[in-house]
């Protein structure tokens, strides 16, 4: 049994089950023994490789897509260019290095930030980031951001925020919740607490006995004070993550740990604890702030940025090899079967504003 396990067991013995949000916050965040604040979990050696690490043409043409929405919303010289949940910086490098060679003057003039909440993380980046010339400043939250436009990206930021679920018992819903059978194991049940069901999926109401339906006012509380931030000072961003462009009644709790899938109930502390993104749920947000939200799978805007031309000018003078594995990067990123289709991109822009590959009617 894992060390948060044994206090998760007897915080529930004394003060009764925790509802899924409290359990995932705790798994992930605890500050002594939770996954984030104590494992490294990215790359073949952790349990789960991002995109950013699969390949450098994933943050150069999320910077090329940065560099035309601060086109779009005017060219401010005085912007921050910020990563929220920014991993181990990878993705950061290969911005900064493309927005170098695209405009020294912006790459020289912005405030380039890194939203992170983990120390350890936070050290882990500044290694990453130690032979860039430019100036990156962190952050632990949005709020001490430099207070003007903002133009920001989330790579797998939202799966990691905790979220509530219910479950579909007797003649309503009732709050999921963690306690322990007769052996002191951790287990789901029924709680007593139900829901408003104007907050649950629309096919909830036709729902089987048993069925789960999940709710996420985290994710709605951080992308609300997102946007926010861009309505006041100006701005735009781009999410990517995996989940769901319609919202539907299912269980997509998962643990991961060594690249492959176990118990979330299992090890506590020891394994990524996620879940699939409601990404109409985020878009609703951001139109409610006066954005426009623009929804694709990852695959359709990898393709739209340019992805096969990029590929085709790495891989022009390199090794049969070296072909190779663009090609496969290519594929893993793009690709139906691969990220491509289970991917999601919340682009959120000014109201009229057009950067490829959205259109203005999307």
């Amino acid at each position: 049994m894992t060390r948060l396990k044994t206090r998760i067991v007897d915080l529930i013995e004394a003060l009764g089950p925790l509802p899924v949000n409290e359990y995932m916050a705790m798994c992930l965040f605890d500050p002594s023994d939770g996954y984030y604040t104590t494992r490294e979990p990215f790359g073949t050696a952790g349990d789960f490789v991002t995109a950013p690490e699969i390949s450098q043409m994933f943050g150069e043409l999320i910077a090329v897509w940065l560099y035309q929405a601060w086109l779009a919303i005017g060219r401010p010289m005085a912007v921050t260019i910020a990563e929220i949940g920014p991993g181990r910086g990878t993705l950061m490098k290969d911005m900064l290095r493309t927005l170098s060679r695209l405009d020294p003057a912006l790459a020289n003039g912005a405030d380039f930030a890194m939203i992170e909440t983990s120390p350890r993380l936070a050290e882990v980046q500044k290694q990453t980031l130690a032979a860039t010339p430019l100036a990156v400043r962190w952050h632990e939250t949005i709020e001490t951001l430099p207070h003007q436009p903002l133009l920001i990206v989330g790579n797998e930021l939202f799966d990691a925020v905790p979220i509530r679920q219910f479950v579909c018992a007797g003649a309503g819903w009732r709050e999921r919740m963690i306690g322990l059978d007769d052996e002191n194991n951790l287990c789901f049940f029924a709680g007593a607490g139900s829901v408003d069901p104007t907050l649950l999926p629309p096919d909830a109401a036709n729902a089987p006995q048993g069925a789960v339906a999940e709710v996420a006012p985290a994710r709605t509380a951080l992308m609300a004070a997102i946007a926010e931030r861009m309505a006041r000072d100006n701005g735009a961003g781009l999410f990517l993550d995996y989940g769901h462009l319609q919202p539907g009644v299912g269980d997509t709790l998962q643990a991961l740990r060594r690249h492959n899938h176990e118990d979330v109930l299992a090890n506590p502390g020891e394994a990524d604890l996620t879940s699939h993104v409601d990404f109409a749920a985020l878009a609703a947000t951001v139109r409610a702030h006066g954005f426009d939200a623009h929804l694709s799978t990852q695959g359709d805007f990898l393709l739209g940025m340019g992805i096969l031309e990029r590929a085709g000018r790495l891989g022009a003078n390199a090794s049969q090899a070296a072909r190779d594995k663009i090609t496969g990067d290519v594929e893993r990123l793009a690709g139906s079967q691969a990220m491509g289709e289970l991917f999601k991109v919340l682009a959120v822009l000014p109201r009229g504003a057009a950067v490829r590959p959205f259109a203005m009617a999307d």
